[in-house]
């Protein structure tokens, strides 16, 4: 299977709903990061051989979920909040990783490609889907320890929060004071009752 960039963006703005400059890189990272792990189908014979990670939780994150398959719901994508407009590929079955990372002097490389587009957003549109792998990216090889508890499939551990009761799955719970809870009970949460 051949990833063509056009037919692949085309899916991605569907997906997202609109066309922007992180829908161009979300694509072009991901075909980078797929080719450098030797993911040839990504959404086909090589589904169970990849996972994700996701530094950012902007456009391009829908874009790599376009086109590698990826996602929260099937435990394949990790979100990592750093606010970097990066990605881990992980090819599962020979443990090799690349990080792809958007290069911060592609926006100025943009302006000078187009200079008489006043709007930077539409400058670096167009810039990026003519750019080069190595004008818009830096890749490193790295290594990724994946836990158990973090790989696809179902949960290895359930366990019910001694406090308020819901349940907690894949090792996620908090011993605190000799008691299994969960972690917004042991530490606070992004949400407290009304």
């Amino acid at each position: 299977m051949i990833l063509d960039f056009t037919s692949l963006l085309e899916e991605s703005v569907k997906i997202h709903g609109h066309l922007c400059p992180g829908q161009v890189l979300g694509v072009k990272m991901s075909m980078l990061g797929l080719k450098s792990i030797d993911i040839k189908e990504p959404k086909g014979n090589d589904r169970k051989n990849i996972i994700v990670f996701v530094e950012m939780d902007r456009c391009a994150t829908d874009a790599v979920q376009s086109v590698t398959g990826c996602s929260l719901g099937h435990r394949t994508m990790k979100f990592m909040d750093y606010g970097k407009m990066a990605a881990t590929f992980v090819n599962l079955k020979t443990g090799h990783a690349v990080r792809v990372i958007a290069r911060e002097d592609a926006r100025d490389k943009a302006k000078e490609m187009f200079p008489k587009i006043e709007n930077k957003y539409q400058a670096q549109l167009e810039a990026y889907k003519i750019m080069k792998d190595d004008e818009l990216f830096d890749t490193l090889d790295v290594k990724v320890k994946i836990a158990p508890e973090d790989m696809p499939g179902r949960p290895l551990k359930r366990i019910q929060c001694q406090m308020c009761g819901e349940y907690v799955q894949d090792m996620r719970d908090v011993q605190k004071d000799g008691k299994n809870l969960c972690k917004p009970c042991a530490d606070g949460g992004y949400y407290s009752k009304a």
